[in-house]
This record gives C-alpha cells, sequence and structure tokens, in this order.
C-alpha cells in the first residue's frame, strides 16, 4: 500500500510541525516495512531536510513534484493530479490541508486552533485564511487527528465535527532528547555565551508564547532579590513581534538576557540537559512539545496552566497562570533556590516523558488510517 503525507513542512526551517511530520512518517515506515510512503511538496526540500533521508528506512521517500504553472494551486489542481498519475491508497496532510478534490481517503492533522481561540496573537491574514479554509478541509477530511483531548473539544464544538471524526493521538519527543552529562554540553554553552546556571525557554518568538510576561517575571527576579540568572530565548523571530522589543530596548539586562535565534537539535539538547530550568509560559499551545522534549533531557519545567499543558505534562511540572507575572516570578524563585524541588521535577518529567513514543504516535496513526479506509469502503 502507497501512503502519501505532506512533505511542505520539510521544504523549510523545521520546527513543531516539520518535526512532527518527519518523526511521524519514519516512524510509520519503520513500523510497517511492507508498505510505501510518499513525502510529497511542489517545492524543493531544504539541504537540511534531505540529509534526513540518511535516517529515513528504504520504504520512505522525498518526492518533490513537478508541478505546471496551473499545478501550483496544490491543493486544488496539483496534488489531485499528482495522485491520479502516482495512486495512493490514502493521503495525510499533517499541517492542516488535504487535497480537495477526490482521489483517496485523507487524514487531517490539527494542531491547534489559535486563528480560532486567540486571534489576536496571530496575523490577520493567517486568521482569515485559516477561518475560511480550515472549515472546508475538516469537512473534506475523512478522518481528523490531534494531539489533545483539548483541542478535540475545541475542533468539534468551533468547526461543527462529529466528535468520531476526530481521534486523538499525542505527539512524542524525539528520541535524540535524553540527558547529556556536562562534559558534552559545555562546548555549546561556552559557543552561545551563556552562564553556567540559566533559565530556558524555546519557541518561536511570537504573541501566544507569552513571552512579554516571562520577560517581566524575570525582570521582577533581578529587581527583587540578589539572585543573577541569565534567561536564555532560543528560537527564531516570528510574527507581531514589536511590543515584545520595544519592551526590552526600554531595559538594561546586560548580559543576563541571552537571544540566540534558531539552534540546531545538537544544541538544543546541550541546552535542555545543562539549564537550571526551562520556562514555557505560553497562553495557548494544541500539545506543547518543548516542554516534554525539556522533561525528556531531565530539565525542571516551569510551564502555564492551560488545558492542553496540563493534559500532557501532569504533575510533572510547576504550572502557573500565564496571565500572572508575580506567580511566575514566584515559580522561578522558589525553583532556582530549591534544589531538592529540581531534583523532584527532573525526575518526574523524566518520567513522563518516556509515557509517550513516536512508535507508539505511529501506530496509532496507523489505526487511524484504517478507520479513514473503512469509512471509505463502507460509503463507496
Amino acid at each position: 500500500m502507497r501512503i502519501g503525507l505532506d512533505g511542505i513542512p520539510l521544504t523549510k526551517l523545521k520546527t513543531g510541525v516539520g518535526h512532527y511530520t518527519f518523526e511521524l512518517a519514519r516512524a510509520l515506515a519503520l513500523g510497517t516495512p511492507s508498505d510505501d510512503f510518499q513525502l510529497v511538496s511542489p517545492s524543493p526540500y531544504r539541504l537540511t531536510s534531505r540529509v534526513g533521508e540518511q535516517d529515513a528506512p528504504p520504504n520512505l521517500h522525498f518526492v518533490h513534484a513537478q508541478v505546471s504553472a496551473a499545478g501550483k494551486h496544490w491543493w486544488t489542481i496539483g496534488l489531485p493530479s499528482y495522485i491520479r498519475r502516482n495512486p495512493l491508497a490514502l493521503f495525510h496532510g499533517t499541517n492542516y490541508d488535504v487535497p480537495l478534490l477526490g482521489g483517496c481517503p485523507t487524514v487531517l492533522t490539527i494542531h491547534d486552533l489559535v486563528t480560532h481561540v486567540h486571534p489576536e496573537t496571530v496575523q490577520t491574514r493567517s486568521v482569515r485564511r485559516a477561518r475560511y479554509r480550515l472549515p472546508i478541509m475538516a469537512r473534506r477530511a475523512t478522518m481528523i487527528i490531534t494531539a489533545t483531548r483539548a483541542v478535540q473539544l475545541e475542533i468539534c464544538q468551533r468547526l461543527k465535527v462529529k466528535p468520531e471524526k476526530v481521534v486523538v493521538v499525542n505527539d512524542a519527543p524525539r528520541s535524540r532528547f535524553r540527558p547529556l552529562p556536562p562534559g558534552q554540553t559545555i562546548e555549546t554553552t561556552k559557543r552561545l555565551g551563556i552562564d553556567n546556571d540559566f533559565l530556558l525557554f524555546v519557541g518561536t518568538i511570537e504573541p501566544r508564547k507569552n513571552l512579554l510576561t516571562l520577560i517581566r517575571a524575570f525582570e521582577d527576579v533581578l529587581k527583587q532579590t540578589d539572585l543573577r540568572p541569565q534567561l536564555v530565548i532560543a528560537g527564531q523571530e516570528g510574527w507581531l513581534t514589536d511590543e515584545l522589543f520595544d519592551y526590552v530596548k526600554g531595559r538594561d539586562f546586560g548580559d543576563r538576557l541571552r537571544w540566540t535565534g534558531y539552534v540546531s537539535d545538537e544544541d538544543l539538547c546541550a541546552l535542555y540537559s545543562s539549564c537550571r530550568a526551562f520556562i514555557y509560559p505560553s497562553i495557548y499551545e494544541g500539545f506543547g512539545l518543548p516542554p516534554l522534549e525539556a522533561m525528556a533531557c531531565g530539565a525542571p519545567v516551569i510551564s502555564s496552566r492551560i488545558p492542553s499543558i496540563s493534559e500532557v505534562l501532569g504533575d510533572a511540572a510547576h504550572l502557573v497562570s500565564p496571565s500572572d507575572v508575580e506567580e511566575l516570578s514566584q515559580g522561578i524563585i522558589e525553583l532556582w533556590e530549591n534544589s531538592a524541588e529540581r531534583r523532584r521535577l527532573s525526575e518526574a518529567g523524566l518520567a513522563r516523558a518516556a509515557e509517550f513514543s513516536w512508535e507508539r504516535t505511529a501506530r496509532q496513526t496507523r489505526e487511524v488510517y484504517e478507520a479513514a479506509l473503512a469509512r471509505t469502503t463502507k460509503s463507496a
């Protein structure tokens, strides 16, 4: 059986959706070697994605589909045309889109509904596009996957989708994220200009990550105590960042605030493994993979008390209100000064992260594929 997956998230720097797409495709191919899996994209893959082919099993293929001028309308013309020429048993849209015309059953992954729940944190054109397209895609898809029960409920309520069509399949931390000893992290921290003791945030710099609240809480720590931690923010710049950067420009953090930009997975593992605490105060998430990957590296985690994060992290993290600067600053101070609590959270986080795996994600995803195929056969 030949199954296609959306390869477009692998044509740019990999962030959450790109990692999801590749790790899922790889685990699916490893789990069912008798089937053929294609990552299909109308655009060429980035070199870093193609390097990933070295880790891919022989039944996983990167397909750059050449398209005509009309075929650049990928979801309405290009991809349906490709499927007609190269029949697929099923296509999995891993990033909110599926082909709008016939050809095969489809599974759609909806990672979150931030454009519907917190539109103020997203660019206006993205909100307009999602609010128009996503209901169409949800109706068109044979089955829908999302990563948490919290988002499953939002999909059913806001997109008017029947609950039996939406299946929860958790994401997972990548296997490369594991605790590293200090000797294997010091080169990274020195090269990036990071202190021995530091707080860490990882993610795209955009409003819903709530970095303004984090920086205000960090400022309170510096003002109200004798502590001198360094806050490291790792991630590429996203959108609607003016308010955040204007606030930072008006303060003198000196070398206590460090921006690294996008970092490699190798550097990220070193940062997760060596930080004194990982802080993730996001106001909205579909799953919240960075804190789980930090846990997999042994980092004690402070994160937001929001439905999806609470569902994923359980009691293995210190949860705070994302809107309460004082609660976050007090949480940082208490964790910074309490080595026993850091050790407890580290151990609890390692155990919690171990409950998730891409093998399980792939197995459950394959069950959704089988349900989609059965639905199509039944309705034929």
